[in-house]
């Protein structure tokens, strides 16, 4: 029977998950919660969430993973090219927006790793003999689990590679906090299982970033959502939000930090139920002899094989890539707003470099409301804090002094900078969405053209759009128009559609867009009305499992994507009932969804 305090514990489900919400397959133990409940997380995520609260929750978190990435190393080894295009290791789970900055930073880490190769890495400045140092679990373990994952990393040593090559900017700093707090070595690795160290990864269940938190869990531990950066993206803060977690479930757990890991994957009151059950029936309480989830049985026996192979790498044939014991970054603060372009200009760096080691941010500057710093390699930090100490804040973002004609509107003035009516009228100190004619609006702009950042591929759309076979069409989006509707109407398929035109297929369109079609027919496509779409998106391919109750229309709302959208991508006929359990592929825009 549930206690009074469990039930209203229960009762907050939707907003209890640790990293994510309920899973089809991975129900709470007694059966009882609803689609409904997680449909109103994002209402929720206002509400204030007692630690109690939260520490209770039932929810079982399916993380971004990294199994996109050991698929692309099976299919890579078996010869197979997953996209019919050359990827570079690193960028192999990571979408088309993604890919030029993607193959610079492989190039910068080959140069990196050839020099480390000329010098002898020494036993004190080597970051795997720290790390270690620090390993506390039980690596003896003989479960089945664990050597089924053994298994798979044997026989795909460049997995570890892959990871590592990811990993090597960030691992430094999570190992010094981990160390810090006097917490388990093999903590640091947990970032490989949630997310294969992709910071830029986000998941079915709504979960971003390396750690993979929610929002309402995100929002909980303090990381901040808005229009222009997402910190459960931040390295730095969401690192501290995920070990203060971690902390408290240990702390709940008598310092059993398996059992701290199942509920950080399928919640506090997941495992406490599993271990009242245990108890009822006199069976051993460990993490191994609980029934729980499935993603969360194979959740810590796939932690353990990793730090198995950390501690002993020769014992299983693999040798680690040197990791030096240094830091990567440096944290420097801006105290003001800055423009990244301007920023990679004054570090002496490229813009890719400033992203990735900043993936929190959505645009192309930092937030106006902080924090105002930027992560930087350690070897430009220097140049970077000169660079800053010269130049005025007030001249770090470039300002449009804007004056309002007839017609104008908030909304309309912001689709034609490129920003959001919210931040138009957080600038100008604006309580309402009224103006007038001639009316003085600033609002700020990107400093260089949309080629300067690299989350705007302006240069890289324009030869996409040029590269096509046939004869090319432009077709302007009307209202209502979606990628399945012009592309049916072409004779072509969406995928292409949107690869045309530097997009995914999950990008909204916005009216009066222009969209290049290469048609081998030569028909003509109708031509409509005019906008800026969105092309600064950090769209994911993500996997979705549908529940009982689900609909087209819940699950788009959900992710913030069309129905029309899901039915093209899914092949999938609307009039057709949904089934509990069917597979759907979603291409989901990680800003903008909740």
């Amino acid at each position: 029977m549930m206690t009074v305090r469990s039930l209203t514990a229960f009762c907050f489900l939707s907003i209890l998950s640790g990293c994510a919400f309920l899973s089809s397959d991975s129900s709470p133990s007694d059966g009882s919660a609803s689609d409904k409940d997680a449909s109103q997380e994002t209402k929720n995520t206002s509400l204030f969430i007692s630690e109690e609260i939260l520490l209770a929750s039932q929810s079982v978190s399916v993380p971004a993973g990294d199994e996109g990435l050991k698929r692309s190393i099976e299919a890579r080894e078996a010869g197979i090219n997953l996209d019919g295009a050359s990827r570079t290791p690193l960028d192999d789970t990571i979408e088309p927006e993604l890919k030029k900055q993607a193959e610079k930073a492989r190039e910068r880490l080959d140069s990196d790793e050839d020099a480390i190769a000329d010098e002898e890495t020494t036993v004190d400045n080597n970051l795997w003999l720290r790390l270690r140092g620090l390993f506390v679990l039980d690596h003896s373990v003989t479960d089945e689990r664990v050597q089924q994952q053994l298994n798979w990393y044997v026989k795909h040593p460049s997995y570890i590679d892959r990871v590592v090559e990811r990993g090597g900017r960030y691992l430094h700093y999570i190992v010094g906090e981990i160390e810090e707090r006097g917490m388990p070595g093999e903590l640091a690795l947990l970032p490989i299982v949630e997310s294969a160290f992709d910071p830029f990864a986000y998941s079915h269940g709504r979960a971003a970033g390396m750690w993979q938190f929610i929002p309402s869990t995100g929002k909980y531990f303090g990381l901040k959502q808005s229009w222009w950066h997402d910190q459960r993206r931040d390295v730095v803060e969401s690192t501290d939000a995920a070990l203060r977690y971690l902390q408290r479930l240990a702390d709940r757990f008598d310092d059993d930090y398996t059992l701290a890991l199942a509920a950080y994957n399928s919640g506090g009151g997941t495992v406490s139920i599993a271990i009242r059950k245990n108890t009822r029936q006199k069976l051993a309480t460990d993490f191994w002899s609980l029934q729980l989830p499935a993603e969360t049985r194979a959740y810590v026996p796939k932690l353990i094989a990793l730090a198995k192979i950390i501690d002993d790498p020769k014992a299983y044939g693999i040798e680690l890539p040197a990791i030096e014991d240094k830091p990567y970054f440096e944290i420097v603060d801006t105290e003001s707003q800055i423009d990244l372009a301007q920023a990679a200009e004054l570090a002496g760096v490229d813009i890719d470099e400033i992203y990735l080691l900043n993936p929190a941010f959505n645009r192309w500057a930092t937030s106006p409301d902080g924090p105002h710093r930027l992560l930087v390699p350690v070897a430009n930090a220097e140049q970077f804090r000169a660079g800053l100490a010269a130049i005025d804040p007030a001249k770090r973002v470039a300002w449009q002094n804007y004056r309002v004609v007839s017609g104008d509107s908030l909304i309309r003035i912001a689709n034609k900078f490129g920003t959001t009516p919210s931040v138009i009228k957080q600038v100008n100190n604006m309580r309402g969405n009224l103006i007038r004619v001639d009316q003085r609006l600033l609002i700020p702009t990107a400093r260089g053209g949309t080629s300067d950042y690299v989350l705007s591929q302006s240069q890289r759309l324009a030869k996409k759009q040029s590269s096509g076979q046939g004869q090319r069409l432009e077709h302007k989006v009307q209202s209502g128009d979606t990628f399945w509707d012009i592309a049916r109407d072409n004779s072509v398929s969406v995928r292409q559609l949107a690869a045309w035109n530097g997009m995914a297929p999950g990008d909204p369109l916005l009216p009066g867009k222009t969209l290049v079609i290469w048609s081998k027919e030569g028909k003509a496509s109708s031509t409509v009305v005019a906008s800026r779409g969105r092309d600064k998106g950090m769209v994911r391919r993500v996997g979705y499992n549908v529940r009982k109750g689900d609909s087209l229309a819940a699950i788009a709302s959900r992710f913030a994507v069309n129905v029309s959208d899901i039915a093209s991508w899914n092949d999938l006929n609307t009039d057709r009932y949904l089934q509990p359990g069917q597979s759907l592929v979603l291409y989901v825009d990680i800003r903008n969804s909740p």
